[in-house]
């Protein structure tokens, strides 16, 4: 007996006589069984006494910027859309340098998104350049081969930069941006040099994109309950694209009433499909931004986002637009 005491002892680093523990082992034993059920209360608790101390921090957080960009789309729509009409009303040189500054700021924000696929930038201006001034001065024919110069560009561009992206994924994202954004302004343009009626038919397929944009923000934000595509854009419901397929089939139908230029018939089908166009320009944004990982394009336009937030929906607009008008007849 003797031995095995002596046994326990040198085991437990101090002598001490069998049969009696010590009563900080019984201390250790108590708080090792209490620790978990008070742990277990307290993270139960916890968001009890988190609303008794803060009640309305989420609400205001949740407010205060729905509210701040809400104020911030009527500011800024309210400064620039007489500026933008009045320059679409003037056409000619006017709306392209108009044209030329909305599409380089937005093919920034682009090749500022898709920067770890080293689009080759200088190729990108100078291509969305190429390709408005061939739509100012001499139509389709003429921003194709400004749209194509891109290509060419992009390439020597990239033999001679050090960069490490491939040379496809590099060129197709250079491509891609004077594709999306210079032939969709481009496209606007041609719209606009429509005889006659250019004036008219580009005042309304803008005023048409934008109301249905703007009726459709707002009445999600007010009534909208079902999210449209919770994935890709998780602020836009079925209400608000309801709302905006509304504004888009009936605006251009009133805008074209008793005027020599489209029918009740093609009035409603332009309508029709800019109500369809629209909402998928923004979509595809919308997508590309979720796929970079980003919320906005830019914040240069406040609660409107970017430039880029701002044309995505106008640039598929303006390309169906034009065909569908050349389809009629026109142009």
């Amino acid at each position: 007996m003797r031995v095995a005491s002596a046994g326990s002892a040198a085991d437990s680093g101090s002598p001490r006589r069998p049969g009696r523990p010590l009563a900080r082992d019984k201390r250790r034993r108590a708080a090792s069984s209490v620790a978990p059920v008070l742990s277990k209360y307290e993270r139960s608790l916890r968001p009890c006494l988190a609303c008794f101390s803060r009640p309305r921090d989420s609400a205001v957080q949740r407010e205060e910027p729905l509210m701040s960009s809400f104020w911030s789309r009527i500011v800024v729509g309210a400064v620039l859309l007489p500026a933008v009409l009045g320059l679409v009303y003037l056409g000619g040189w006017w709306l392209w340098v108009l044209a030329v500054v909305a599409a380089l700021i937005a093919l920034h924000e682009l090749y500022r998104l898709t920067r770890p696929l080293r689009p080759l930038v200088l190729a990108g201006y100078a291509g969305t350049l190429l390709a408005l001034l061939g739509a100012q001065l001499g139509g389709i024919p003429w921003m194709t081969a400004g749209f194509l110069s891109t290509i060419a560009l992009a390439f020597v561009l990239k033999g001679i930069s050090d960069t490490r992206q491939s040379l496809a994924v590099a060129i197709a994202t250079t491509v891609f941006g004077v594709a999306w954004i210079g032939l969709g302004l481009g496209h606007a343009l041609l719209l606009r040099s429509i005889p006659e009626h250019g004036r008219l038919a580009v005042f309304t397929v803008l005023l048409t994109v934008f109301a249905a944009d703007a009726f459709a923000y707002f009445v999600g934000l007010l009534i909208g309950r079902h999210k449209m595509a919770p994935v890709l854009s998780p602020g836009k419901t079925w209400e608000g694209l309801v709302a905006g397929t509304i504004v888009a089939v009936l605006l251009p139908f009133f805008a074209f009433y008793h005027q020599h230029f489209l029918t009740i018939g093609e009035s409603l089908a332009l309508g029709v499909v800019i109500a369809v166009v629209a909402p998928l320009g923004d979509l595809f944004e919308s997508a590309l931004k979720r796929d970079m990982n980003v919320k906005d394009s830019g914040r240069l336009l406040g609660g409107h986002g970017g430039m880029l937030d701002r044309l995505d929906a106008l640039l598929f607009a303006s390309i169906a637009s034009y065909y569908l008008v050349r389809a009629f007849g026109w142009a």
